[in-house]
């Protein structure tokens, strides 16, 4: 694959070290200041603007979210005493009080542990499955490995019927399967790599990757649905209508980032061009930024929120653009990247009180007054940073 980063090496390093400072330096230190309960275990996610405390109920993927950033950073940076402690602080509290007697894992649970709401999602088991993946790795603790394991085999058990007892549509009059579970497995198996079996790793990514770039991307328009009949045809309904730009984006980088594994360049940039059409079609023309839902045919969406500018939707595009560019050197990538970055930095990052908002109305004002809440923890965000500080220093430095 010809690359050519000729005019990158300068804004490389400057883009590195904008997102290394941002992580090391602002991000993180919000969290570890302000989101540790140290005397219950867990962290306290609902924080306003400058990081006090409005709510001290303890929702399980932001739970295990903060466990995964701070045990992932333990791992790929250096196993500082003080991170190690802080992932040890939320996977005792989410050991002890985070499942039902089937091993299930709740949705929310009160600030002293008990539980609040069913596990009536597979995506808490998801997150318990990568928190604990990477915890056991950080901190060398053998039964972290089977919590994990545990966790990611409720997944495969439970991926074809994610809500179970607890789905509230009537059985088979319209069933439908969601991009959200595919996608979410394929990134979570590459995240258990170290963990998983040979075979039981190469087939699950296989499977993911295929169902992914073939039932939910619609060939002719390039763009990845959020919904499909289990065959993989469109259904003509709100949900069968539905683009969700950041799950698309984000999956596209789940893609490519399995596939760089192989050299796979024909699927890199198959989910490039995934990526580039789902930016064109979501792009706010007139305020900037992209929507957070759309109907795939243009009539009025069903979620209220369509057009607010999400934090973790612009996040998983600026990971996207920079890997895309990373392992294609494309120009059209680079140029989103810019004018993406631009929008992003602008509109979410708090240069008064640390770390950032997340919820924009479509003209990019704030909306929500907030750091963290019930949907965002210490995870896109930081995630985010890492990744792009990684692939800004591969390509400033020539690594692919």
């Amino acid at each position: 694959m010809e690359k050519d980063f000729q005019a990158m090496p300068p804004a490389g390093y400057a883009y590195a070290e904008l997102y290394k400072n941002a992580l090391l330096n602002d991000v993180l230190p919000f969290w570890e200041k302000y989101s540790l309960d140290w005397q219950q275990g867990g962290y306290f996610t609902c924080l306003d603007r400058e990081g006090k405390i409005y709510d001290t109920d303890k929702f399980i993927w932001l739970q295990n979210r903060q466990v995964w950033t701070f045990s992932m950073l333990c791992n790929q940076l250096e196993k500082r005493e003080n991170w190690l402690k802080i992932a040890s602080n939320g996977a005792n509290f989410l050991a002890q009080h985070g499942r039902d007697s089937d091993g299930n894992w709740y949705f929310a649970l009160t600030c002293e542990g008990k539980p609040l709401v069913q596990p009536y999602n597979i995506f808490s088991d998801c997150f318990a499955a990568m928190a604990f993946s990477q915890y056991a790795l950080a901190g060398g603790e053998e039964w972290a490995k089977d919590v994990a394991m545990q966790a990611y085999n409720n997944v495969l058990r439970r991926k074809d019927n994610p809500k179970g007892k607890y789905n509230k549509t009537y059985p088979d009059t319209r069933p439908m399967k969601s991009l959200a579970v595919p996608m979410i497995l394929a990134n979570l198996t590459l995240e258990m790599e170290w963990l998983l079996p040979k075979e039981t790793l190469e087939n699950v990514l296989a499977e993911t990757v295929h169902e992914v770039m073939t039932d939910f991307l619609d060939s002719k328009r390039g763009l990845m649905y959020e919904n499909v009949a289990p065959d993989g045809s469109h259904i003509d309904c709100f949900e069968g209508r539905l683009i969700n730009p950041g799950h698309g984006i984000e999956a596209m980088w789940f893609i490519m980032d399995i596939a760089r594994r192989k050299n796979d360049t024909k699927t890199i940039n198959q989910a490039v061009d995934v990526v580039l059409n789902i930016l064109n079609f979501a792009w706010d023309s007139e305020y900037g930024g992209l929507y957070y839902f759309m109907d795939a045919d243009g009539h009025p969406p069903q979620q209220l929120e369509w057009d607010q500018k999400l934090w973790w939707v612009h996040l998983e595009s600026l990971v996207a653009l920079a890997m895309g560019y990373r392992l294609t050197g494309r120009e059209v990538c680079w140029e989103w990247y810019q004018k993406m970055h631009d929008y992003t930095w602008s509109h979410f990052a708090d240069a008064e009180y640390g770390e950032w908002f997340g919820y924009l109305n479509r003209r990019g004002e704030v909306l929500l007054n907030l750091k963290g809440g019930k949907w965002k923890g210490c995870f896109h965000v930081p995630r985010a940073l890492y990744l792009c500080w990684q692939q800004f220093e591969a390509i400033a430095t020539g690594l692919q």
